[in-house]
């Protein structure tokens, strides 16, 4: 049986073309905004394009935030997309304006220091040992578009006996945070729904770990 998996619609724009890439991965794909139906499914998606405060404002407008937070605590898995990816820190600065994100990990999303931007195209990325989002597809390249990315991590290990999370990194004039695979919770700033075949391994990988 398919696992279900909701593609949370609060108004971003690239929700076809993750619908149609869950399917192919082996998914039974609901694209929703209620509640109910994001909380029991086995899999959510929160995907995103264009800024972070829209996508923020978008997703406390259908208490997005509140969801994410609910499943997380049970441990039920979350996969965010470029600035699904983004909202899930704790800010994000842009043209000056400083937005508070989601607050799952620890820090802020702001410009990258590159000689163009924005980032657009394939890139390879560094991919830690252990990861499983990557698994078969390590030195493939992905797709990005933007401007905006994680430049730190800062999130550190309180516990000896917590595994840390596993931070894949890519560089466009300097490193910048490509995923995050942190016990249910995933995400990545490219976008595996426009990145081919390795992409598309990408959320087959994801697909697979929510039918254990």
């Amino acid at each position: 049986m398919s696992p279900s998996v909701v593609v949370l619609d609060y108004g971003s724009g690239n929700i076809l073309s993750a619908e149609r890439a869950l399917v192919r991965a082996g998914a039974e794909v609901t694209v929703t905004a209620d509640r109910e139906a994001a909380l029991e499914c086995d899999g959510l998606v929160v995907p995103g394009v264009g800024a972070f405060a829209a996508c923020m404002a978008g997703i406390r407008a259908v208490k997005g935030h509140e969801i994410v937070g609910r499943r997380l605590s049970g441990g039920r898995p979350v996969l965010g997309i470029c600035v699904g990816m983004q909202v899930l820190f704790e800010h994000g600065v842009e043209h000056g304006v400083d937005t508070e994100g989601m607050g799952e990990w620890p820090g802020v999303v702001e410009e990258l220091h590159a000689p163009v931007l924005p980032h657009m195209g394939w890139n390879t990325v560094d991919v830690p040992s252990g990861s499983t989002l990557f698994e078969g597809v390590e030195g493939e390249r992905f797709y990005f578009v933007h401007s905006y990315g994680v430049r730190r991590w800062e999130l550190e290990p309180t516990n000896d006996k917590l595994r840390a999370p596993l931070v894949t990194w890519a560089t466009h004039g300097e490193p910048f945070v490509a995923a995050v695979e942190n016990g249910p919770l995933a995400a990545t700033q490219f976008h595996p729904e426009k990145s081919g075949d390795a992409g598309a391994r990408v959320l087959a990988n994801w697909v697979a770990t929510l039918r254990s």
